[in-house]
């Protein structure tokens, strides 16, 4: 399978914008489904938002009107625009492959996003 590598995380204040992207080591054409989860101090993963290869999304209830998932074919390249950011949003941010109803690669080290108040 193709390797992830995370990044475009920051300090960013409340209301703030963060654009992070997913790069993979290959084609991602023929990965048909993709997503961001997202992991903050003393809770579990969460998936954040999902894009399958027909460009079908899904996102969680928390971040749904906030935040936007993408894929770049061309680059290889998945994006999760962040717009609005709240203190809770704060997490590293992790991308996998998703496979029927889990993440199905493995995990990176992700990037940090820090939303200040």
């Amino acid at each position: 399978q193709v390797q992830l590598v995370e990044s475009g995380g920051g300090l960013v204040q409340a209301g703030g914008s963060l654009r992070l992207a997913c790069a993979a080591s290959g084609s991602i054409l023929r990965i048909n489904r993709m997503g961001w989860y997202r992991q903050a101090p003393g809770k579990q993963r969460e998936m954040v938002a999902a894009i399958t290869s027909s460009g079908s999304t899904n996102y969680a209830d928390s971040v749904k009107g906030r935040f936007t998932i993408s894929r770049d074919n061309a680059k290889n390249t998945m994006y999760l625009q962040m717009n609005n950011l709240k203190p809770e949003d704060t997490a590293v941010y992790y991308c996998n492959t998703i496979g029927l109803i889990a993440p199905s690669g493995s995990w990176g080290q992700g990037t940090q996003v820090t939303v200040s108040s």
